[in-house]
């Protein structure tokens, strides 16, 4: 618990930090709502690092931040909540923030929603891990290199990668930070950037580490319609060429 409660706090400091007025609201004009997943659902976020992060991992896989029907709602990265509840058998307490936006409540895990990155996301682990969580996390760990979900006055979800330069700057450093803390402790030799923007982000934040290598794979948005189409055959296909399939056996 103590490894895993170190892991909590490298999280939970930079959420604070980024969730304050300057980093948040102050940071763009049309960011009305901030939700911190890591505060109000800690309950079941750290029940996810009690079960499967406390040891080190080979394997760090890096999303970009909270989908508003995945780990918005259930404090998990890429959190599906059939997939949250049923396959990795949390059920920790989902406290819904006071500020919401009306088209997009925090349910937890009354949410009927389906997140289809993070379905599809979890379908090819269950594949790869032989549909042992345990076997996936023996050596792996997921992660989201901003830990907020931004929401607009007209309910829209707005990523890092939306914000302009200047304002994206703001965020980089405690981010990038936060992230070579994360790997340092769980002594990561390979992070699985999960679209452009994190490698991108992952290979900027890592470059004085040159024993770390970063990788990619495609981001499962259903935003990239046309070219996520067989998304899990070619991510699987790709996870074989990286030499990444020996992680999972």
């Amino acid at each position: 618990m103590d490894f895993s409660n170190k892991l909590f706090g490298i999280q939970h400091d930079l959420s604070l930090l980024l969730s304050s007025e300057e980093l948040s609201k102050n940071l763009h004009l049309d960011i009305e709502f901030v939700y911190n997943p890591l505060d109000y659902a800690k309950d079941n976020h750290l029940k996810f690092l009690y079960a499967y992060a406390n040891n080190p991992k080979k394997l760090l896989f890096m999303g970009i931040n909270p989908g508003p029907w995945g780990m918005v709602q259930t404090g998990i990265p890429f959190g599906e909540v059939a997939v949250v509840r049923d396959w990795l058998k949390l059920n920790g307490e989902i406290v819904p923030p006071q500020h919401q936006h009306p088209s997009r409540l925090v349910k937890g895990f009354s949410c009927k929603r389906s997140e289809v990155s993070g379905r599809r996301f979890w379908t090819l682990v269950k594949d790869i891990s032989k549909s042992d969580p345990q076997l996936f996390f023996k050596n792996s760990f997921i992660y989201n290199y901003y830990p907020l979900a931004l929401v607009s006055k007209s309910g829209k979800n707005i990523t890092p990668s939306d914000l302009k330069a200047n304002e994206q700057k703001k965020l980089f450093n405690p981010c990038d930070a936060a992230l070579r803390q994360i790997v340092s402790l769980l002594q990561v030799q390979i992070v699985v950037a999960i679209g452009r923007f994190a490698e991108k982000r992952a290979k900027e934040a890592l470059k004085e580490f040159p024993f770390i290598k970063v990788v990619s794979i495609p981001h499962p948005s259903p935003r990239n319609a046309k070219s996520n189409q067989n998304w899990h055959e070619k991510t699987l296909a790709q996870f074989a060429q990286l030499d990444l399939l020996k992680y999972f056996t």
